[in-house]
């Protein structure tokens, strides 16, 4: 652990914090998580998670994919509580950094969709999202930082990763194909509210019982609430399995359930229209990614291999497009 970490600790809750355990936490491509265990005088021991900006991310803010500082995150997450979403209880946060509680769980994909420890959570995960869904897509939007819930403001996500894909300067004929189809069936716009915008199973503490907490909210904006419920049904987020709800669910049980819970009518067409702008969108990301790395933004291994995703996902978007042609007749 470095001095850097004790540093932040300290500043938080002060000098006489003690870090007794630190360890860094895998993933993140855009941001470093660390466990630590930490005491203090008469309060004895606290188990805290610590999220710090990675290096070339502040390069990144602003563009598309990049998340919001750290402080607005925080912000999100304390209206996120208090619309009744599962989120860690946050103790500290400056611009570049939060402390937060440690929520006891998983959130490696592979155990919660293969081990026998989350057999019985499982079948209740995709009403589970249902329900969260229903509760993030109700905060207001004045969560959001101000140039966000601007009324005026209307991000059109089609343009702005177009946009991002002429500036990366790679030819990908399979992402151009499907930004065309998808501007040529785009749905009708439905209700503006806080969008999670990396709501997916590896962004959910699960415990045997199900959802725990909601996790990583930097990419949160204004935007069509289908945008999540699309997000969380992209290939990519099953890790193999069959199922199409974060590869523990059917479509019905997380439309069922987000009805149920007060978010709007699904459009199950619109629904699949927006998985599949995700899949472009992960497909795009994973270039941007991939370009940190080559260009020098921050070398990392990590990095490099979200590279080899690329083809994957122009894979998952012909499959796709053909289906919905075969819809259309």
């Amino acid at each position: 652990m470095t001095t850097d970490l004790y540093a932040v600790v300290r500043e938080a809750l002060g000098e006489k914090a003690v870090v007794e355990a630190g360890v860094r936490l895998p993933g993140g491509a855009s941001r470093e998580t660390w466990a630590l265990d930490v005491t203090l005088p008469d309060e004895g021991r606290h188990e805290l998670i610590l999220r710090l900006d990675s290096p070339g991310a502040a390069a990144m803010e602003g563009s598309a994919g990049a998340g919001a500082g750290l402080g607005v995150e925080a912000r999100l997450m304390r209206a996120a509580a208090d619309a009744g979403v599962p989120v860690p209880r946050i103790v500290a946060c400056g611009e570049s950094y939060i402390l937060m509680t440690r929520v006891p769980g998983e959130t490696i994909p592979r155990k919660i969709l293969r081990d026998d420890a989350y057999a019985a959570a499982r079948p209740r995960l995709a009403r589970q999202c249902g329900q969260v869904l229903a509760a993030i897509h109700r905060m207001p939007l004045t969560a959001l930082p101000p140039q966000e819930h601007v009324e005026e403001q209307v991000d059109d996500p089609l343009l702005r990763w177009r946009d991002v894909l002429d500036q990366l300067g790679e030819p990908h004929p399979v992402f151009e194909l499907a930004l065309r189809r998808l501007a040529a069936t785009r749905p009708a716009g439905g209700r503006r509210t806080v969008v999670h915008g990396d709501f997916r199973n590896g962004n959910l503490v699960i415990g045997p019982e199900g959802i725990r907490a909601v996790l990583d909210w930097e990419l949160a904006h204004a935007g069509d609430p289908l945008e999540d419920l699309g997000w969380l049904c992209v290939k990519a987020w099953r890790f193999g399995s069959p199922l199409p709800v974060g590869g523990f669910g059917e479509y019905g049980e997380l439309v069922d359930a987000y009805e149920e819970a007060g978010g709007q009518a699904v459009d199950r067409e619109a629904l699949r229209w927006w998985e599949t702008f995700g899949v472009l969108k992960w497909g795009v990301i994973c270039v941007m990614q991939t370009m940190r790395h080559l260009r020098g933004g921050a070398r990392s291994v990590e990095l490099a291999a979200i590279g080899r995703r690329v083809c994957e996902n122009e894979w998952d978007l012909l499959r796709l497009l053909r289906e919905q042609r075969g819809v259309r007749g």
